[in-house]
């Protein structure tokens, strides 16, 4: 297993990590805990380090799940956490990233983790009732308490990144970033070039519809009914076709960046320069485990966007067919 640093910080972790979530929450109900254990170990015997999950993923149960899991393996691999909802009766029930509220998940992180300090603390969602200097500085009190190593932020757009890194440096972004999500290219990667963050990409895999995982005939449990289900629609394979389409022209020119990555002049200039960020070192993607087969709800995720409008065709020659495509469907 490749070992990547995330950005400028010390924080090594394995190239792929594995997000947790989906054991205990989100896609259908919870795996049995025992099998949840022997996944995660089974992928530290892989070579995997990171591993992702959040007190809102239960909530709770996902926290105590892997802790226990990665007991044996203290001081091996790192686990990253998260904060930044507010949770009542057991339901999410809005965001809260007041620095009293950070300072109480933390400790309650670290013990169902049962760990003495969290290798990663991210901030879930930016809530906008709390300036994210705010935010930046109670986890600059955690960092120098000794109860966090490093800052993270989920989901943040270009100025509040800038912003929180003043206060106390970020050392990675979490965003869904994937062969047909592609919009972190835009302005959040060259940022994070710029800044020295690393980025961790959830969803990689297109959330399974490209892995073959998904077709016309999968069935999903109502846990998930009010979900964006592009395959209950019967138009999984005219999506993968236009897919496949619009990314011609992309494949092409992944082949020209690759030999240009090769040249002594790109190897001079700075890592951030070279316009393939696949080949960037300081990316680490976040691959969400998979439920067995039997369970198959972990793909799809909810979206305030129309499916058509995640197929980003940037390339020459592509957009009308896109559009002709979703006029159609």
């Amino acid at each position: 297993m490749q070992k990547r640093k995330l950005g400028r910080s010390n924080l090594e972790v394995s190239a792929i990590g594995l997000g947790c979530m989906g054991m205990s929450y989100g896609y259908g109900p919870a795996v049995d805990r025992q099998e949840g254990i022997s996944l995660i170990r089974a992928a530290v015997e892989r070579g995997v380090t990171f591993f992702d999950t959040a007190e809102v993923y239960g909530p709770f149960t996902n926290e105590d799940l892997v802790g226990e899991a990665l007991a044996p393996f203290r001081g091996k691999v790192a686990i990253a956490t998260k904060f930044g909802f507010k949770i009542e009766n057991g339901k999410q029930a809005g965001l809260d990233s007041r620095p009293a509220h950070i300072k109480e998940v933390a400790e309650a992180s670290l013990k169902r983790l049962n760990v003495d300090c969290i290798d990663l603390f991210y901030q879930h969602r930016v809530d906008p009732d709390v300036p994210i200097e705010d935010v930046a500085g109670a986890v600059k009190e955690l960092i120098q308490e000794g109860k966090v190593k490093h800052f993270g932020l989920s989901e943040a757009g270009v100025q509040a990144i800038r912003r929180a890194h003043k206060v106390q440096p970020v050392t990675a972004l979490q965003s869904e970033y994937s062969l047909w999500w592609r919009e972190p290219e835009a302005e959040v990667m060259p940022t994070l070039g710029e800044l020295g963050i690393g980025f961790v990409p959830f969803s990689p895999l297109g959330k399974g519809f490209l892995t073959g995982k998904i077709s016309e005939e999968t069935k999903f449990d109502k846990a998930i009914s009010g979900m964006s289900c592009l395959a209950s629609r019967g138009r999984t394979e005219k999506r993968i076709r236009l897919w496949w389409t619009c990314s011609a022209h992309l494949r092409n020119r992944r082949k020209r960046r690759l030999r240009r990555l090769r040249s002594p002049g790109c190897l001079r200039r700075s890592p951030g320069s070279c316009r393939f960020p696949a080949q960037r070192s300081c990316i680490a993607s976040k691959k969400t485990s998979e439920p067995p087969a039997s369970n198959l709800h972990l793909t799809i995720s909810a979206t305030s966007k129309a499916p058509h409008q995640r197929l980003r065709c940037k390339e020459p020659g592509t957009r009308s067919i896109c559009r002709k495509w979703s006029a159609a469907n």
